[in-house]
Formats: C-alpha cells, sequence, structure tokens
C-alpha cells in the first residue's frame, strides 16, 4: 500500500490552512485594515518595532527589511526594526531574564505612534506578553499575528489576527504571507 510522500501532505496543509485564512472575511479585512494604518504611522513619521521568539524572530527581520531597504517598488524606506540584536537579547536575558528581552527594547526605542508587531505561533511566551503591556503602556499600536486559537496573548493587543494551522510551522509561513501582504499593501499607498 503506497504512502503519500511527505512533500504532498505538507502542500495540502499548507494550502488548506491557506483556503481558511483567504475564506474569512474578518482576516482578509483585517490585514487590509492593518496595512492601512502602518501607512498611515510611518506617513506621519512613526516606526514600525516587530519581535518574535526562534522562526519568528527571523520573520520579524525579513518583514523589516522589506520596509527599510525595498519589496516590489523603489520607494524611499521605511522606517522599521526587528528586536534581532544578539547583543540586546543575551545582555538583557542575562541581566534581567529571557522574558524581558522584548520589554525593555520596546522601553528604550518605542514611542507614542509607533506600531509594535508580536510574531508568536502559541501567544503563550511571557516575553511577548510583556512586550504588549509595555507597548500599550508607552503608546504604541500593539498588533499581534498569533496562531493555534491565540493563547495568552489573544486580547491583549490593539489588533489581532489569528492565523489557522495547526502546527508551528503552518502558521509561520501564513504569518509570513500575511507580512508580505502588509508590505505590499503599504507600498501601494506609499509610492
Amino acid at each position: 500500500m503506497p504512502t503519500e510522500p511527505v512533500s504532498a501532505r505538507a502542500f495540502v496543509e499548507a494550502r488548506a490552512a491557506l483556503d481558511q485564512l483567504i475564506q474569512s472575511r474578518h482576516s482578509v479585512e483585517t490585514v487590509e485594515r492593518l496595512g492601512v494604518l502602518i501607512h498611515r504611522q510611518l506617513a506621519a513619521g512613526h516606526k514600525v518595532m516587530v519581535c518574535g521568539n526562534g522562526g519568528s524572530a527571523c520573520d520579524a527581520a525579513h518583514f523589516a527589511e522589506e520596509l527599510t531597504g525595498r519589496f516590489r517598488a523603489d520607494r524611499a524606506p521605511l522606517a522599521a526594526i526587528a528586536c534581532t540584536d544578539p547583543g540586546h537579547i543575551t545582555c538583557t536575558a542575562n541581566d534581567y531574564g529571557f522574558e524581558h528581552v522584548f520589554s525593555r527594547w520596546v522601553e528604550a526605542l518605542g514611542k507614542q505612534g509607533d506600531v509594535l508587531i508580536l510574531l508568536s505561533t502559541s501567544g503563550n511566551s511571557e516575553n511577548m506578553l510583556r512586550a504588549a503591556a509595555a507597548g500599550s503602556q508607552r503608546g504604541l499600536t500593539t498588533v499581534a499575528l498569533l496562531g493555534r486559537g491565540g493563547g495568552r496573548l489573544k486580547g491583549a493587543c490593539d489588533h489581532e489576527l489569528v492565523a489557522p494551522g495547526e502546527t508551528s510551522d503552518r502558521v509561520q509561513e501564513l504569518h509570513m504571507l500575511i507580512l508580505h501582504v502588509l508590505v505590499e499593501t503599504v507600498e501601494s499607498l506609499t509610492v
């Protein structure tokens, strides 16, 4: 009895999660609203701050460079920064604990009017919860891209989107697609 190849199953799972996202009118409208919001805040001279753990940290860096560099269009660079500096992360984790790496960064760099995007597949990391609280206290617009029901971070931010998917990899794939759509929306309003 032949078994289904892993690659075929993976593509089917990814497509099913994407189809579920696309079929959610709320999710599609939320992404559009967030793109407009980010554009408006950048145009007003604010910045986008983004953070995540593990693979989500890599996605945060990718998103920031799409804004500061370019995505599809030649345009002025846009103010964005990801919390991926190993010096900051290791210093803060060593001196205060890993649960403070993002909140200390937000306290140091966040200004009222900035947009803070938190990427979390579980929504349960203490460092993300503390970052959301620090962002809210400093007057940042907080956005959470979540997965697997949203976890403890669900409801803690001004805006949120819970991506479908049963595993972190499927959720992260949708988060990256959402981040690309956000940049595409911002660019369409900027150029």
